[in-house]
């Protein structure tokens, strides 16, 4: 086990100079011109490119690329061009609440989509089953900011029951005034994160939902869980120490898959819930043609997905011996 831990480290470094070497290039496609929109519409060509070569935009490709890999090695992802501040204290101060939103969300997937997946399982061809695959089906079509601003209309506008924007107390703080004696914190901060991680979780627990099911229904009919059950060993005993235990090993490759696309769709639902995390903080940089602040966060998200990706290969691993003896 030891062996495979640090083989799947040492190939984190390769991935990692390949993330940067992407994300530098993709960055020089993108159009428009930092100076040009820093400058604002009446600059003369004379202030934008002293500005140019101020910021270093001026400088080849390739000498860009080593400055920025040499920054890298020092822990400096760069200045952004807008807000005058580190990209890596920026980064730092939104990440937080980007992590703690694609969190709750992978808990609510994992959770409705395990229970849904194995009631459709042991209720093959029953109403439970269809209301599963078409909960599944309506998950996997509705986008996702489609989803908020319905839950965002029902729940806050019509019902009132939750806020619309906005983010209460951190969760990690929230848990521990309950736990000092101020539910009321916990409850502000659940009540705020509902609606975001309701909507970034279902097309998520759709996807686990289907394959949950589609595994249950492989490994029911295996001959060791028709032994378990001649042994006289009670269904719920056999469907969740038996059978659930061996159907999960191909949903926990695609729990690592969906953290990487929960982290994407967190762009959007952090947009429409007024979230202040990376999400809304990646428009705006966008839109400001900040360069060293978008390769900051593509980069950021890039490295929580490889590191999400090692975990799941090592629980795997851990699950099933023939990964790390293979």
């Amino acid at each position: 086990m030891i062996a495979y831990i640090v083989r799947r480290l040492l190939l984190l470094i390769p991935m990692a100079i390949g993330m940067v070497v992407v994300t530098f290039g993709l960055l020089l496609l993108i159009p428009g011109d930092p100076a040009a929109v820093l400058l604002g519409q009446d600059a003369t060509p004379e202030a934008i490119a002293n500005l140019r070569n101020s910021l270093g935009l001026n400088d080849p490709w390739y000498i860009r690329l080593w400055d920025y890999f040499a920054a890298l090695l020092h822990g400096d992802m760069g200045r952004s061009i807008f807000q005058n501040q580190p990209v890596a204290e920026i980064i730092a101060g939104r990440l937080g609440a980007t992590i703690e939103l694609a969190v709750v969300s992978l808990i609510l997937a994992t959770l409705i989509g395990l229970t849904l997946g194995v009631l459709a399982a042991i209720r093959q061809g029953s109403f439970i089953d269809t209301a599963t695959m078409l909960f599944a089906q309506l998950g996997v079509s509705m986008p996702v900011y489609w989803l908020g601003l319905l839950l965002m209309l029902l729940f806050a506008v019509q019902l009132g029951w939750l806020p619309a924007i906005g983010r209460g107390v951190p969760l990690h703080e929230a848990l521990f005034a309950a736990v000092t004696g101020r539910p009321q914190v916990l409850w502000d901060s659940i009540s705020h994160i509902a609606l975001p991680a309701l909507a970034l979780a279902a097309n998520s627990a759709a996807i686990i939902s289907r394959l949950v099911r589609a595994s249950m229904l492989e490994v029911l009919r295996e001959d060791f869980v028709r032994t378990a059950y001649a042994k006289g060993l009670r269904r719920g005993r056999v469907v969740i120490r038996h059978a659930l235990r061996n159907a999960l090993l191909p949903v926990l490759s695609v729990i690592g898959l969906r953290f990487g696309a929960l982290l994407g769709g967190a762009v959007l639902t952090e947009s429409i819930f007024a979230w202040p995390g990376l999400g809304q903080l990646t428009i705006a940089a966008i839109s400001q043609r900040d360069l060293p602040l978008i390769q900051g966060i593509v980069l950021t998200f890039a490295i929580v997905f490889a590191l999400v990706n090692l975990v799941v290969d090592l629980l795997y691993a851990a699950v099933d011996p023939r990964i790390r003896l293979g």
